[in-house]
């Protein structure tokens, strides 16, 4: 489960990456079971598997490991795979729901000898377990206090050898020490058009849906480098074929069905249309501030810089500079509109040289 800080209805957006209550069910089904299963993320995956090879041919526990990268991109199910691996089971949990120092060492009291234990948006935890996890990492250990002010004590609890699994969504927030006490760290990278492909073919296969080359190529393009956000297309161009076509998912199916759903050929939805054409048609392309085009599309400022802005300055379609937002030559192709000329016969080209 992903615990990602959300306004208001960004759950709801077809090409959102934080995961709803269907997703989790979905995955659930989907979800690869080995490394050989899992598809994307080679570098990661081939180094996890000597880190775990080699712990298991020492007779040891894992070492801790912290995944970062986007929401969606699987590092709750490389958790998973961990576990499997070192034939240990796995607890999951989040930071958020880890408040209190006393939270945190009663999770870890109860932990088993190699048990794993997953915290997703390790970041969120509060700043006394944050200092509390620092010791039980590096010495399996954890200090009790018990009673309050001068008479308080510290009762030494001794904890049995755990593979931590830290997932997070902004490493930059995770402190030095933290950081420094995870024996590995992998990078989750966003997945090409090909590697999407292949994850919905495998899906479609466990869905018992048939799906064309062509169709599934349609729908990995539109996935934003996201496999949730490619299984959750698949799923609404499924609906679509079984109502309104003979249930096949073809290209033409799947380009019918992601237009019914607001969703372009280069993975924009509603939200990040509006904000290019307020940006093109109402300020000639910026310098404009992020207030500013909040208003003008009729959302908050929150939403617009931390769910439209990301993938929009991803895609090349964006700027952010020291004077505001400024939309790209690739914003009005996309949109299919001519930059306004400038004065001194510039166009928007000439603000990026090009």
């Amino acid at each position: 489960m992903s615990w990602d800080e959300q306004t208001d209805g960004v759950e709801e957006r077809l090409v959102g990456a934080a995961a709803d209550r269907d997703d989790l069910a979905v995955e659930a089904a989907l979800r690869p079971k080995d490394f050989g299963e899992f598809i994307g993320q080679t570098r990661v995956r081939e180094q996890l598997d000597l880190v775990l090879r080699a712990a298991r041919a020492r007779g040891a526990t894992a070492d801790h490991v912290l995944l970062s990268g986007a929401p969606g991109l699987g590092k709750t199910t490389l958790s998973m795979i961990i576990a499997a691996e070192m034939g240990a089971p796995i607890r999951i949990t989040s930071g958020p729901a880890i408040q209190h120092a006393g939270d945190l060492a009663a999770i870890l009291s109860s932990l088993a000898e190699g048990e794993v234990l997953f915290l997703d948006e390790i970041h969120r935890m509060s700043r006394p377990a944050e200092e509390m996890l620092y010791m039980a990492m590096e010495d399996f250990r954890v200090d009790v206090i018990v009673g309050k002010g001068p008479g308080a004590t510290a009762i030494p609890l001794e904890l049995p050898p755990f593979t931590l699994v830290g997932a997070t969504t902004r490493a930059g927030l995770l402190p030095p020490p933290l950081r420094d006490r995870f024996g590995f760290t992998g990078h989750m990278e966003f997945y090409e058009p090909a590697e999407l492909e292949r994850v919905v073919h495998r899906s479609a296969g466990l869905l018992a849906v048939e799906v064309t080359k062509d169709g599934a190529a349609e729908i990995a393009g539109r996935s934003r480098g996201t496999p949730r956000i490619a299984n959750r297309l698949l799923r609404r161009v499924r609906d679509y074929a079984q109502v309104r076509a003979d249930g096949v998912v073809t290209h033409e199916a799947a380009r019918r069905a992601l237009a019914v759903y607001e969703v372009d050929e280069r993975g924009l939805d509603r939200l990040d249309r509006s904000v290019l054409h307020a940006l093109l048609n109402l300020f000639g392309g910026g310098p404009v501030g992020l207030s500013t085009l909040s208003v003008a599309v009729g959302e908050e400022r929150e939403t617009v810089e931390e769910v439209a802005e990301p993938f929009l300055v991803r895609e090349g379609l964006l700027a952010r500079t020291p004077r505001g937002r400024v939309a790209t030559p690739a914003a009005w192709r996309h949109l299919g509109l001519t930059p306004p000329t400038r004065e001194g016969g510039t166009g928007q080209d000439g603000l990026f040289g090009m």
